[in-house]
């Protein structure tokens, strides 16, 4: 039997997870040049891992299984349960940035089920690359993480992703990752059970997913790591939830993976990890067995969402224009089909037009509203809400961790800013030339302050969060500074209207742009809501007169995306979506309804 090693890459955001792992599969022959782990255009275009990825590699006659982890706390969920399927785990850690909020939690994690990590020190090669203080300061956190004696005495790799470059020490680097993978052979324990029953292919079969996929064809299919026996195409199984009910199925396809490819395989052995099809109504931390009297392996716990909102039916004077799905019955049919494999959402589906969707954070939800909108969906979302709990007769909300690195100078505005949002400085420190400053806060404070952030540190600054656990209300917080201009009437907006608006605050239309009675075509810096009319051409007259031939100098609009719209937009303001178009709008689109709604 051959001998398999399970390894789940972690890290922060952008500290090269994938382009390391990239680099694995390339040098042992597994992908051609240029193929990559993060496949999904959304990936692609933001340079972020979304979804956790499997793929397996060939090395001296060991089957390694990668599995490719998110570094962006708003997917964390995804990385939970991927911990608990594998055997040990690869922690990168810029060399110039050290542990990051993500890299804390993550570990957290990893050290909490016994895993012991191997340290990769990536980006060696950058010009403030430290790596002596980057490794000190992740013995830190293994420290202040409750690491055991054996787990922090973690070996160390020294590696250059992009090169495809590692090494034992940072000024001696093989002209390969060769040094990284024997060292996975020689530390992650093997897979492969070593009782006689095990090795006989007698043992009952005990899988447990821990990750889901779609197929159109095959329907809902599980990611199962195989803890014993052997699980077969066409063989019956019974599947037990984690209190001990228990149903039957019939496995139809077992695919196993090569590269990033699935290969389908007549069965897959203890050890490794296989893709499942055939349970349709298969859940993340059920336990597949042949055996009826077996007891369900320890379930796997996800975090649960921290923020909500509404998903409703487009209903604006637009409705309908762009879109190819638009009723309720079609978003309702796309959210159930999102549910099958993205286990961090929640969907209430009480209301007949409008469906509470939660998720883990503000990208979580954008990544699945700009999914939607190039599907051909059109709909309209209403503000982010925190989840509130109750416990003792306390309200309790999510609290978040932020890490910031800044030049010096804009301290002083972010500790300002963030301090009005009710967030606590915890630590400042030196940090490459600039600041590293630690707060703690509510995460309604975060809500709508990213573009805040950029503005404030000049578009110099990282900013980087975790959700630590539910605390006490911080009390009322008044996040936004500015107010609505609304279109009091419908027609393409003029050049002349806008270059008069403009000096009102920021404008989110362009010259030409069609717009409608109630639309929001920007904010006003004094933060009160104006009516105004972008339609409104210039008086023409025969007369001459000083200052009638001026020149009209636009600023450039500040162009709503998905994100900033769920950022900017207030409580009684819908964000329109369609393929072609991200607008702004009043839930009531008229005064007098405004007004109506206001007083009722």
């Amino acid at each position: 039997m051959q001998e398999i090693r399970n390894i789940a890459i972690i890290a922060h955001v952008d500290h090269g997870k994938t382009t390391l792992t990239d680099a694995i599969l390339k040098q042992c022959g597994a992908v051609a040049d240029g193929v990559s782990m993060d496949s999904n255009t959304l990936e692609r275009e933001r340079g972020i891992t979304i979804y956790a990825k499997n793929a397996a590699v060939e090395y001296k006659g060991t089957k390694i299984n990668i599995v490719d982890t998110p570094g962006h706390a708003d997917f964390g969920s995804e990385v939970e349960r991927v911990l608990r399927s594998i055997d040990s785990v690869l922690l990168v850690v810029d060399a110039a940035e050290g542990p990051m909020p993500q890299t804390r939690f993550v570990l957290k994690k990893s050290l909490e089920l016994g895993l012991k990590p191997i340290l990769v020190l990536n980006k060696i090669d950058k010009p403030a690359a430290d790596a002596a203080r980057a490794e000190e300061q992740v013995l830190e956190l293994f420290l202040e993480l409750g690491a055991t004696d054996t787990q922090a005495d973690f070996p160390v790799v020294y590696a250059i992703g992009r090169e495809g470059r590692a090494g034992l020490a940072a000024d001696a680097l093989a002209s390969d990752l060769s040094p990284l993978l024997d060292l996975i052979l020689a530390k992650v324990p093997a897979a492969n059970p070593t009782s006689p029953e095990a090795s006989q292919g007698t043992a009952p079969l005990l899988a447990q997913p821990f990750n889901l996929a779609y197929d159109n064809f095959l329907g809902r299919m599980a990611v199962a790591r195989i803890y014993q026996g052997s699980i077969k195409a066409g063989q019956g199984v019974s599947i037990k939830k984690p209190d001990g009910s228990a149903r039957a199925g019939k496995v139809t396809k077992v695919f196993t993976f090569s590269g990033l490819d699935r290969v389908e395989a007549p069965a897959a052995a203890a050890g490794d990890i296989a893709l499942i099809a055939g349970l349709p109504d298969i859940y993340i931390g059920e336990t597949i067995t042949t055996d009826p009297a077996a007891a369900p392996l320890p379930a796997i716990a996800v975090d649960e969402p921290t923020i909500t909102l509404n998903f409703l039916v487009n209903a604006s004077p637009f409705a309908g224009r762009e879109g190819k799905f638009v009723t309720s019955r079609q978003i309702r049919e796309r959210l159930e089909k999102e549910l099958e494999v993205n286990v961090g959402l929640a969907v209430s589906f009480g209301a007949a037009d409008r469906f509470a969707v939660s998720g883990r954070g503000e990208l979580h939800i954008a990544v699945l509203l700009e999914q939607m909108r190039r599907e051909g969906y059109e709909l309209a979302v209403s503000q982010p809400q925190v989840i509130l709990r109750k416990e003792g007769g306390e309200t309790l909300e999510p609290y978040e961790e932020v890490v910031i690195d800044a030049p010096s100078e804009y301290q002083g505005a972010i500790i300002e800013r963030l301090g009005q949002r009710a967030f606590v400085l915890q630590d400042l420190a030196p940090e490459g030339g600039g600041v590293r400053l630690t707060l703690e806060g509510p995460t309604r404070g975060l809500l709508g302050y990213k573009n805040q952030f950029i503005i404030d540190t000049r578009g110099e600054g990282i900013l980087s969060s975790r959700f630590v656990g539910f605390k006490p209300w911080a009390g009322d917080i008044k996040k936004r500074a500015v107010g609505s201009m609304i279109s009091m009437a419908a027609g393409k907006a003029l050049g002349y209207s806008l270059w008069n608006l403009q000096e009102r605050g920021t404008l989110y239309v362009t010259p030409g742009a069609e717009v409608y009675e109630g639309q929001v075509i920007g904010n006003t810096a004094k933060g009160e809501e104006m009516m105004v009319n972008p339609t409104k051409n210039k008086n023409l007259t025969n007369v001459r007169a000083s200052g009638t031939d001026e020149a009209i100098t636009l600023v450039p609009a500040w162009l709503l995306s998905i994100e900033r719209g769920l950022e900017v937009m207030a409580d009684d303001e819908l964000l329109e979506i369609t393929p072609s178009s991200v607008r702004l709008r009043k839930e009531y689109l008229t005064e007098i309804d405004r007004a109506r709604a206001r007083r009722g």
